[in-house]
């Protein structure tokens, strides 16, 4: 598989850098093919960050419906948007895939656990309107990166963030999530790192003693759904440990059985980036779990 700046992006590390990843695919972006049509900033919600985009294949209609893709943006709990993914809206819109990117609250003026019920609500309008945009209803995948990861986690294995009527996605997809509130405070000098992470501080709250009760791997209680988890082989450390936990805790505390996945040559953002350049490192292996998914 074609990955044209792993060699920079190796030289590059670990480290979380947006305007690395930015300007290194900015230019093959600008190049990559278009999806289908566009309809922007629908409202799922009374506040201001309650928009979503809805990317319709060309592709005729299938029998059903197409498959339904809703994918939740980065940006560590205090920024990012939805028009820095509109490469999936693309890329999946290209290959068939109805795909919903929404922005949701962020913190410091939002909290936890606002970014959940966001992606619950997101998750309720697609169950309400993908077949006026030509989705099946019953085959949606909800997924995220990094944030938008932690956000997907909670909102679909906790169940008292599950939207009221049948709550079940037909799978759940997450990259690089945050998993364990409470893990970098307790592991600052294996993961080295400064804590409090002014990122997680601003979502999870100024309170550290009480991140351990806002972690997702020690609130489960849904019932088992087909999912997907992935890092990236250069994420730091901590995501990359949280993935295992969560992967952990599901096979044998909760009946899961989730496929893991590790995004070889790229790292936190990078990943990203890279989708509708040419190099499907991680958007190969997220088609194949949504088009596998069944009604």
């Amino acid at each position: 598989m074609s990955r044209p700046f792993e060699d920079v992006i190796r030289k590059a590390g670990t480290a979380i850098d947006p305007q690395f990843a930015r300007v290194l695919y900015a230019p093959a972006l600008e190049k990559s093919p278009p999806g289908g049509s566009v309809e922007r900033d629908l409202s799922y919600g009374p506040h201001i960050r309650h928009k979503l985009d809805v990317y319709r294949p060309l592709d005729a209609r299938p029998a059903g419906g197409y498959p339904v893709l809703i994918f939740l943006h980065g940006g560590g709990f205090l920024r990012g948007d939805k028009a820095d993914r509109e490469n999936f809206g693309r890329y999946f819109s290209r290959h068939g895939v109805l795909t919903i990117v929404p922005n949701y609250r962020l913190a410091p003026e939002s909290c936890w656990p606002s970014g959940a019920e966001d992606a619950s609500s997101v998750f309720a309008w697609a169950r309400e309107h993908a077949a006026r945009h030509g989705g099946d209803p019953h085959r949606i995948v909800i997924a995220g990166e990094s944030a938008g990861a932690a956000h997907v986690a909670a909102a679909t294995l906790v169940k008292r963030f599950h939207p009221a009527g049948d709550s079940r996605p037909a799978g759940i997809a997450l990259i690089s999530g945050v998993y364990n509130a409470g893990l970098e405070l307790r592991a600052r000098e294996q993961f080295g790192i400064l804590t409090p992470d002014p990122r997680n501080e601003g979502y999870f709250g100024e309170d550290l003693s009480r991140h351990a009760s806002m972690s997702t791997v020690d609130l489960i209680d849904a019932e088992p759904v087909p999912m997907l988890i992935s890092y990236a082989e250069l994420d730091p450390p901590q995501m990359q440990v949280q993935a295992g936990e969560l992967f952990a805790r599901l096979v044998t505390r909760h009946g899961y059985t989730p496929q893991i996945n590790v995004v070889p040559g790229h790292n936190h953002l990078t990943q990203v980036y890279a989708v509708n350049t040419g190099d499907e490192s991680l958007s190969a292996t997220l088609l194949k779990f949504v088009l596998d998914r069944e009604s």
